[in-house]
């Protein structure tokens, strides 16, 4: 039975099996899009790829200080960098003080909604609408001024930093609600919290400072009758059971450079969680060869796809290093061999392969 791209995401949610390997990212920069394309929309290129989910983020609002930096509605200092990408550069929390002082934009207000109701108006029940927001982690370290002040006051000032992120919920749990009843079929929260080697912070650090708002983003999502991706890079394996255990339905990216096999992943926890990954982006879709590019898509499938439970997808975003051609190769490549059944002579020849290995 042919579905539609709504219909084979929710079913690969639920960890079932629909008709072929549903295709999904979490980003796709404008540079890729317009070398592509040209200067289209984001709407006219979901559409012109055809994919199976896209996703939506709010539409804040960023005033010019001067030259490259640009403060927004929490008075969060950003800088726009040569690839066009803002990057948090500057807070402006800096004691309890300031905290105290500390006004919350209005998550009601309707100009956050605009690009998500005009997805819901073109896609909704054909395609899978994701909107993403976050926990209370990274705007913990984007309103301190640094991911090195917040992991300092972990220590100093633990009540200060659970009460910033008290606010914090209050907005980003409006958000969700919101962003629900506008439409959105799923919500993702975004907050990373690992790198390479492993988290950003200790085991303990996480359960006590991030853990209890990651759960109440997913039962929140859960009560309004949705389902829940949580996004996180990084070598997650030190705190996966804490993640699968807060009921989130999907886990992307599953990074493969950080040592996250998909394989693996979906042998330990492929009964539990759906998996949304993995094809890396830090060389094999930037600089690899169409070849590689093949490869690397047919070991994935071999691995996470077998029996459902997988979204393909890239192993962060297609950032503005992706070549076009070769996110082009990779879902091409999806669509021929992502096929249900999965090919058993495919699953036998690339279950054991490690197409990432050369490059740690």
């Amino acid at each position: 039975m042919k579905l539609n791209g709504y219909e084979r995401f929710v079913t690969t949610i639920k960890k079932q099996q629909p008709d072929k390997l549903p295709i999904w990212e979490l980003i796709i920069d404008r540079p890729v899009i317009e070398s592509l394309y040209g200067n289209i929309s984001f709407l006219d290129f979901i559409e012109k790829e055809d994919l199976d989910g896209f996703t939506i983020f709010e539409d804040n609002k960023k005033e010019l200080i001067s030259g490259i930096t640009y403060k927004d509605e929490w008075n969060i200092i950003w800088k726009l960098e040569p690839n066009n990408i803002y990057y948090p550069f500057n807070g402006p929390i800096k004691s309890y003080k300031d905290l105290k002082g500390f006004v919350l934009p209005d998550a009601d207000a309707s100009y956050l909604y605009q690009s998500l109701e005009e997805a819901v108006k073109r896609f909704k029940g054909e395609k899978a609408i994701t909107f993403i927001t976050h926990e209370t982690f990274e705007f913990s370290h984007y309103l301190l001024g640094g991911m090195d002040k917040l992991f300092i006051n972990y220590i100093t000032a633990p009540d200060m930093v659970k009460e910033l992120s008290g606010i914090i919920w209050e907005y980003k749990s409006k958000v969700i609600k919101n962003a629900l009843e506008a439409g959105a079929d799923i919500i993702v929260t975004g907050d990373d919290y690992a790198g390479r080697l492993g988290p950003m912070m200790s085991p303990e650090h996480f359960r006590e400072f991030i853990l209890p708002y990651l759960k109440k983003a997913v039962d929140l999502t859960h009560s309004l009758g949705a389902y829940h991706i949580k996004h996180t890079d990084g070598n997650l394996w030190k705190i996966m059971d804490d993640i699968v255990g807060t009921g989130t339905d999907v886990l992307d990216p599953i990074e493969p450079i950080a040592g996250m096999d998909i394989g693996d992943v979906k042998e330990k926890y492929g009964n539990r969680i759906c998996l949304a990954g993995n094809i890396d982006v830090t060389a094999i879709l930037p600089r690899g060869s169409k070849e590689e590019i093949i490869e690397a898509v047919k070991e994935t499938i071999a691995k996470a796809s077998p029996g459902g439970g997988h979204i393909m997808a890239s192993s962060n975003s297609i950032h503005p290093g992706v070549k076009p051609e070769n996110y082009k190769t990779m879902v091409e490549t999806t669509r021929k061999y992502g096929i249900y059944p999965i090919d058993t002579d495919l699953i036998e020849k690339y279950r054991n392969k490690n197409y990432i290995e050369k490059y740690y």
